[in-house]
């Protein structure tokens, strides 16, 4: 027997995005702890299965920056997608969820309602974990005052009646992030970039300018845009067994 599967929380709006998501069974393909917590606040909680993935794809290889963490999510929710099948095929999943994020490196804008990404002649450096308190020491000391772009690759991926049976369709968020004076290390060793804005990193944090959830880790409103974008253009979206 196929198991029942629940993962839209009662408190959780009735928008036709999340009311497409209930009775499915959603995979988030991520540990991050952050990323759970996000989905739960907006009502969604989908069932952690961390992907296998190694995270090693060559930055050097993308010559848009921006392509790096979606192609990094893509990898990662490939993987889970497929060994889940592989696994139980009586009981696939109907949406993984995956997702990577990443902090580039900018001079600073001019004006606050420039992005970096605009003007910015050089290619930026990507940021991710810092590999120790050291490397955490050495981000923010670049950070300090100044301001980086926070972007986040997400992707699902889904069953479809083509091959290879699955498809995959993905976003990026980017959200500027201004740095005030004197930032020092703290509790973000397991960030991107080195600070935790949902905690005392915080009060490294001058001013964003976009989705905050984003640099927390997961751009909610985005991705249930995008899900309601696959129901008005797929007509088989979410519906195939």
């Amino acid at each position: 027997m196929t198991p029942k599967h629940e993962c839209v929380l009662p408190t959780a709006l009735q928008i036709p995005a999340m009311n497409k998501l209930a009775g499915k069974r959603v995979i988030l393909a991520s540990a991050s702890p952050r990323r759970r917590e996000i989905l739960k606040t907006f009502g969604l909680v989908p069932e952690v299965v961390v992907s296998k993935f190694t995270e090693d794809l060559p930055k050097s290889s993308f010559p848009n920056v921006y392509e790096y963490p979606v192609a990094t999510a893509t990898e990662k929710g490939v993987e889970a997608y497929e060994r889940l099948l592989a696994e139980n095929p009586d009981d696939p999943p109907d949406l993984v969820i995956a997702a990577d994020t990443v902090v580039l490196t900018h001079h600073a804008p001019p004006t606050s309602d420039v992005a970096p990404s605009v003007f910015a002649d050089e290619m930026p450096d990507i940021l991710e974990r810092p590999h120790s308190k050291a490397d955490n020491f050495r981000m923010l000391l670049d950070l300090n005052g100044g301001s980086c772009e926070v972007v986040t690759g997400v992707s699902v991926v889904y069953p479809v009646l083509q091959a290879p049976g699955y498809n995959i369709r993905s976003i990026d968020e980017r959200t500027i992030v201004y740095f005030s004076e004197n930032s020092r290390p703290g509790e973000g060793l397991d960030a991107a970039g080195g600070f935790a804005a949902q905690g005392m990193g915080g009060m490294l944090l001058r001013k964003f300018d976009g989705d905050y959830w984003n640099v927390v880790g997961f751009p909610a409103a985005s991705f249930f845009k995008l899900i309601q974008l696959l129901i008005d253009e797929e007509d088989d979206f979410l519906t195939i067994e």
